[in-house]
């Protein structure tokens, strides 16, 4: 389900794509597989009534994590999946061979300069985990190691380390880890003149916080124990750790979230609350800790607003005024309410403006137009204004880190479907780039020139265009054989780059395509893309799968005996709609963590995320929207008729998509299907919904995947 955003930090994400080795084309024979019969869920039928309606759910008691048939019942779905495809073992072997011999293991990522001391992330040959350091000043200087997360992760099934954030007087770093993968963080801080972790301890968190300007307050987010709902801003005294924590801000209404963050010039601090579509700020000077947190302008519905903060004027992103594309705005900091707002780059009915970075001397804004990014670079006294160059058809362009107002030169990450990452440092005075780092995939035949990208357009049935991004390898022709992997996620605004990913490489050169579909529900082509494919318009993000499916089929780039869909979380409810909707489109479908049990899960708001996601997908105790979701929810319009052969991952400690889910809905698959087709349930007993958190296991996960269509390639 939805994404948690967090606020910012010294460290960014590391500059690292799981690659893939160029594959051999060889052929995987597949061995018959023996007559095992699948595990069968017991029947014991669970009542739901609302709005006159009852609901029966033979599989309800699946819900219950502890009890030990439920786990007893996930161990026998994994064993009979292992026995089921033990056949292609070997193949899962090869495929993690050539994901990892492409991956330059002791790689780093580009060093970024932030008060005083450059931050450097990097990886060592054979370790599944990075390493966090810094030189004081100058490149050259001494390496402080901060975190090495390989003796941190040592003997733990999962490790995660999030949230860095350091003292400005540079002597402290607070940092979360969770070890669960239920994305509850607890915060903790390491005394980086001693090299000690402190007595800090503070559970339950999303694992980000902030410094005040004093090097002692940290204010930090609590999540609640049972829905995991971001819900209240504490701050804690670093120098006296036995002190109650002060309760800063906490959200009363469930539909709204909170998070705690630093403004890029680092004088404020803001607190963030937020629903889907809604939003409101507040905010204190870094250096009064004491102060009490100021509303910037209150929340109002459908208003939504980020703010940042450059010299004397808050900068605002946001659709005020129905600026359906947003808009950029400013205002005094004395002066916050939306009467004071200035327009500063107006609203546009073709173009989207996704995000701005602010320089001493420049704007750089991130719009899209047409489904395509890019970077737009005024400044501030109108003596220029221009676009960033970029020359190739579907691509991936986003603004990078830039930490410093005074610098004159913008870096941002560029990357296409065949083209890998690149950080770029452009020089805004003389308009050049130098490419800082680029993604390294090993091994002799890789090139990208041996690849190609097109944009596609498929009518969908109301006569929208829908753009599909695909990818294949120049000796693959597409003709009615040709196997192609469509995958879309088609939720919240979220939207999916035709980025480079180089695990696609050991499909690619085994002759298959790899498409996206740029479905509503996203924003590739504006906020009204999103709007269109959600609540009681949400039967549009399938409708469009199922159409670009069409378009593929009609246009002999495949057929139905060849073409495979893919989607995740929110893309994995799209699975599950396509399946029920047009089952005879697909060969096989590979539903990730899929979110299948709508109207349950957004009746119950005890599970975590529930509340918040009204305004997404619409509140089921209201008729209207209970009658919509429950005609499109995968689980409850399972029926008897043949499906595609399907692959179901899922993680126990799911907190986004919880376990039940996925697991409920197999078992009502298995009793409904009407074909032998092969249904799979993998779940992960010690992960959640991101999967593995070691780079070299998510790689074993990505090697059933291809496995899987692979092996139904070739019988």
């Amino acid at each position: 389900m939805k994404y948690e955003k967090f606020s910012f930090i010294p460290f960014l994400p590391f500059f690292y794509s799981i690659t893939f080795v160029l594959g051999c084309n060889f052929n995987h024979k597949s061995m018959p597989n023996f007559n095992i019969s699948p595990p069968i869920a017991d029947v014991i039928p669970h009542q739901h009534k609302i709005h006159n309606h009852i609901r029966t759910d033979p599989y309800y008691w699946l819900n219950e994590r502890e009890n030990p048939k439920v786990l007893d019942y996930l161990d026998r779905e994994n064993n009979y999946y292992q026995k089921m495809t033990y056949h292609t073992h070997s193949l899962q072997n090869d495929l993690y061979k050539e994901m990892r011999a492409r991956i330059k293991e002791d790689d780093s990522s580009v060093p970024y300069f932030y008060n005083g001391y450059w931050y450097i992330t990097r990886y060592v040959h054979g370790k599944d985990y990075p390493i966090y350091s810094r030189k004081k000043e100058e490149l050259t200087a001494e390496e402080e190691i901060l975190f090495d997360c390989n003796k941190m992760a040592h003997s733990l099934d999962y490790f995660k380390l999030v949230g860095f954030s350091v003292s400005p007087d540079n002597s402290k770093v607070a940092f979360g880890v969770d070890t669960l993968s239920r994305r509850q963080y607890t915060i903790m801080v390491k005394d980086l003149k001693s090299g000690e972790i402190m007595a800090t301890s503070i559970k339950n968190t999303t694992g980000a916080s902030v410094w005040a300007l004093d090097n002692a307050s940290l204010f930090y987010t609590k999540k609640d124990k049972i829905t995991l709902r971001s819900k209240a801003v504490y701050k804690h005294r670093i120098d006296d750790p036995t002190q109650k924590d002060e309760l800063v801000y906490e959200e009363v209404d469930e539909t709204y979230s909170v998070h705690v963050s630093s403004s890029k010039s680092r004088k404020f601090i803001f607190i963030s609350s937020h629903s889907t579509t809604t939003s409101e700020y507040r905010f204190i000077e870094s250096d009064q800790p004491q102060a009490i947190f100021k509303v910037i302008q209150p929340r109002t519905t459908n208003l939504e607003y980020s703010v940042e903060h450059f010299g004397d004027h808050f900068y605002f992103h946001t659709n005020f005024n129905n600026a359906t594309n947003f808009q950029i705005m400013r205002t005094s900091v004395s002066q916050t309410t939306s009467k004071f707002w200035d327009p500063l780059l107006a609203h546009s009915e073709d173009v989207l403006i996704e995000d701005f970075e602010l320089f001493d001397q420049y704007l750089v804004v991130n719009e899209r137009e047409n489904g395509l990014s890019r970077l737009r670079i005024m400044r501030w006294d109108n003596l220029e204004d221009y676009y960033l160059p970029i020359d190739e058809e579907t691509y991936a362009l986003n603004i990078s880190f830039n930490p410093d107002f005074n610098s004159t030169r913008l870096r941002y990450e560029f990357n296409s479907l065949k083209t890998p990452s690149s950080i770029v440092e452009f020089d805004m005075i003389n308009r050049e780039n130098t490419i800082l780092k680029t993604q390294e995939v090993l091994g002799e035949d890789f090139d990208p020139k041996h690849y190609v990208t097109k944009r596609l357009w498929a009518d969908s049935r109301d006569g929208a265009k829908i753009p599909i991004s695909i990818v294949y390898h120049m000796d693959t022709q597409l003709t009615e054989l040709t196997p192609i992997l469509l995958y879309a996620y088609g939720s919240y605004g979220h939207t999916i780059d035709p980025s480079f990913s180089s695990n696609r490489l050991s499909l690619l050169d085994r002759g298959f395509a790899f498409a996206i579909a740029h479905i509503r529900g996203g924003e590739y082509l504006g906020r009204n893309w999103y709007d269109q494919g959600k609540l009681l318009m949400k039967k549009n993000t399938f409708y469009d799968f199922i159409d670009c499916s069409k378009f593929l089929i009609q246009k002999k780039f495949t057929s139905p005996e060849h073409l495979y869909a893919n989607g995740g979380s929110a893309g994995g409810l799209l699975m599950g709609v396509i399946i029920n909707l047009a089952p005879e489109l697909y060969n096989g479908v590979i539903a990730e963590v899929p979110f299948v049990d709508v109207v349950t899960t957004m009746l119950d708001d005890t599970i975590p995320l529930t509340t918040s996601e009204y305004d997404e997908w619409g509140n089921p105790n209201e008729k209207e929207f209970y009658d919509y979701m429950l005609s499109y929810s995968p689980y409850d319009q399972v029926k008897e008729q043949n499906y595609p052969n399907l692959l179901v991952t899922s993680g126990l400690h799911d907190s986004q998509v919880q376990y039940f889910e996925p697991t409920k809905w197999v078992a009502r698959l298995r009793a409904k299907k009407t074909d032998q087709n092969l249904l799979f349930l993998d779940t992960n007993m010690k992960a959640g919904h991101s999967g593995a958190s070691g780079r070299f296991d998510g790689l074993k996960e990505i090697a059933k995947k291809f496995a899987f269509i692979i092996d139904l390639e070739e019988k």
